[in-house]
């Protein structure tokens, strides 16, 4: 029709909605998830320092056990967090809703440039000084297995999320951990008796409070979880079902290590153990089971690392997304389920950290790296559940806390400890991931401003 004037078309009503995470996962991914994050390599060494300072087996069995409500006290308030405002950024919009953008994109950029690259790299360097034992490549062989497993984990993360290749890294982690079990029942059943019995003496406040640092330094890592609160489907009790079985089975594997340790070498043997996985495979299985016990290392390790991938990825995806000039990391690839070009940005990151670790002590450096600004951050987000309480009164809670405000002040008190002893552990080391973190503080501005 000549002269007619065509329809007008509203473009922003044509525009397709930005790619954003959809409900697809199961809580028994939370589960497998949670598990991976939290069961790496550590529970191979920490038993030996759980137990020098406990003074008594009993003492042992009780730190676990405190470990274990600790962290599910923890659980209990990020689920509530997680059922009453779901997103991609876990911890990070909690921490903007509370506390302000600023502070969040702070979280965000130590997520990037120090917590989880630098657990990614660390536990790189884990697998590397492993795999090592069981193939030598040399001196420089634990720097070489670090980068390579770095690259093939997060290549493998490229690919669209899938529940079953998850799940059969946690099955490989737990079967590693009930080969330990299985060397104590070895032990027990033949009637042996452990390396060193038992000292009869309880410790002091302080060994036991030092004892639970450790403790709880195993458990770590299930905070990570809240990553996935967009994409669980059942978003009301998902995450809390998820993470409260993640964290009873945790502590069951954990009493179970701790037994089997503790049935083969004794107190006073686990406690003088550099190596007490190691010790008490060869006393069940004879000297070449310590390449089995390397291969379950490695395997832990790998777990962590590749759920460490899949969680971090998706606080920087969220954080990206608000900011102009990095919107090519904020972008959710609908294809593979995924943020994976915020992947790729920690990915390489991660290999700078290896690259850095290699150069100075490793393992060593990374603890330093990044122990201390976890823990910050882990208090601000407890205090978070409080500060959204009182200032947001009236959104929707599928999932509360019990004993308000209680049980949120001792996860606070707790990670407040933790942040202190993580300072005296490392102590010049702490201000180097600190510094970095006070580096973002200044990058912000350069980036441009948030968009709303």
């Amino acid at each position: 029709m000549a002269g007619r004037p065509s329809p007008r078309v509203d473009l922003r009503m044509a525009a397709p909605a930005p790619s954003s995470p959809t409900r697809n996962l199961t809580t028994r991914y939370i589960v497998v998830v949670t598990i991976a994050m939290v069961v790496g390599a550590g529970i191979f060494k920490s038993p030996a320092l759980v137990a020098a300072n406990a003074g008594s087996e009993a003492a042992v069995y009780l730190l676990w056990i405190a470990g274990g409500l600790i962290s599910l006290m923890g659980a209990l308030c990020y689920s509530e967090l997680a059922a009453a405002f779901p997103h991609a950024g876990g911890d990070y919009h909690f921490l903007e809703r509370a506390w302000g953008r600023h502070f969040a994109f702070l979280f965000a950029w130590a997520r990037l440039a120090v917590i989880n690259t630098g657990a990614i790299a660390l536990l790189g360097f884990v697998i590397g000084d492993y795999m090592n034992r069981v193939i030598d490549l040399g001196p420089h062989g634990p720097a070489i297995y670090a980068f390579a497993s770095v690259i093939g984990l997060t290549a493998l993360k490229l690919r669209p999320a899938g529940e079953a290749s998850d799940s059969s890294l946690v099955i490989i982690l737990i079967i590693g951990l009930l080969v330990l079990v299985a060397a104590g029942v070895k032990i027990a059943l033949q009637g042996t008796p452990p390396l060193a019995p038992g000292s009869p003496y309880m410790p002091g406040l302080g060994g036991i409070g030092y004892g639970l640092v450790f403790v709880l330094l195993a458990f770590g890592g299930w905070t990570e979880s809240a990553t996935l609160s967009a994409e669980v489907k059942d978003a009301q009790r998902g995450m809390v079902r998820g993470l409260v079985i993640a964290i009873v089975l945790i502590t069951g594997l954990y009493l179970l290590t701790a037994w089997a340790m503790l049935r083969g070498l004794g107190l006073d043997g686990l406690s003088g153990a550099s190596a007490p996985a190691a010790d008490l495979m060869a006393l069940a299985f004879g000297e070449k089971a310590g390449v089995i016990l390397a291969l379950a290392v490695v395997a832990a390790a790998a777990t962590s690392v590749n759920a460490t991938i899949l969680v971090g990825a998706r606080t920087t995806y969220a954080a990206a997304a608000r900011l102009p000039a990095l919107s090519w990391i904020g972008r959710w690839d609908e294809q593979a389920r995924s943020p994976r070009n915020a992947i790729l940005a920690q990915g390489i990151i991660s290999l700078l950290l290896v690259g850095f670790g290699a150069a100075y002590r490793g393992f060593e450096t990374l603890v330093d790296y990044t122990a201390p600004v976890y823990w910050v951050f882990l208090i601000a987000s407890g205090a978070a559940l409080i500060r959204l309480r009182m200032k947001e009164p009236a959104a929707e809670r599928p999932f509360r806390v019990p004993l308000y405000p209680l049980l949120p002040l001792l996860f606070i008190l707790t990670s407040s400890a933790m942040l202190v002893s993580a300072v005296l552990y490392v102590q010049g080391g702490a201000f180097f991931g600190l510094g970095v973190l006070i580096v973002g503080l200044a990058v912000l501005p350069l980036l441009g401003r948030q968009r709303v």
